[in-house]
């Protein structure tokens, strides 16, 4: 149980710091302002940072069910321990976001509009105005290097005492291209949590940030097994 909890708050720390920077200090409903999508990235990265140093000899630090998915099909970890580490992930997700929806509403004025709480979306009125094909791509892509990144610095091939800074700066690198696409997911569980409260769009256009991470996720954990840790 140990294992699952600190997973749960791992992903609740991530979403209530990184969803929170922008929320509260960094995104308004037409970009970045305040803090700019530098801040917010910077924030996503280090939250990643902070808890693979506090929980990453616990769990592993996955806080991410598109990581857990990975591992498992590299072959790292057993059935069991992915889904509980999913279900403390997803619940995790969902006690960031409720924190943070408990802070918002006590701002002046404050309204729930569409893709709120810092939720991930595309098209027409989300940021850029991208479409589906570029959100499908970017989020697939941005998992695959982000679990690449993973596999690589955690194995025999890397340094496992810099591995938590290494995974956290790329995700802060990954933030700094897809935010202005998605508001950069590559986590479902991540998009779940601000989804299930802001409802609308947010909750429709869900299943891409479920389906492309794991698509991201599969071919990177085929990869690296057959690529890299194949004799």
């Amino acid at each position: 149980m140990k294992k699952y909890l600190a997973e749960l708050i791992g992903t609740f720390s991530l979403v209530l710091f990184g969803c929170g920077s922008a929320v509260i200090a960094g995104m308004s409903s037409t970009g970045p302002s305040g803090i700019g999508l530098l801040g917010i990235s910077i924030a996503f990265g280090f939250a990643v940072v902070a808890m693979a140093y506090a929980i990453g000899g616990i769990s592993g630090c996955h806080v991410n069910p598109a990581v857990t998915i990975g591992v498992l099909a590299a072959g790292k970890m057993e059935m069991k321990d992915a889904v509980g580490y999913i279900v403390a992930q997803c619940l995790g997700a969902i006690l960031g976001a409720a924190v943070l929806y408990l802070v918002v509403i006590g701002r002046p004025g404050f309204q729930m509009g569409e893709w709120a709480l810092g939720s991930n979306g595309w098209g027409e009125g989300y940021l850029g105005g991208y479409n589906t094909m570029s959100a499908f791509v970017t989020e697939a892509v941005m998992t695959f290097l982000f679990l690449f990144v993973i596999l690589a610095v955690t194995s025999k091939f890397g340094n496992g005492t810099m591995a938590g800074l290494a995974i956290g700066v790329t995700l802060m690198l990954i933030h700094l291209v897809a935010i202005p696409v998605t508001g950069t997911s590559v986590n479902p569980a991540r998009s779940l949590g601000p989804a299930l409260f802001a409802g609308g769009k947010a909750l429709m256009q869900l299943w891409l940030f479920i389906v492309a991470p794991i698509v991201g996720a599969l071919v990177a954990a085929v990869v690296w097994k057959f690529g890299f840790e194949k004799e």
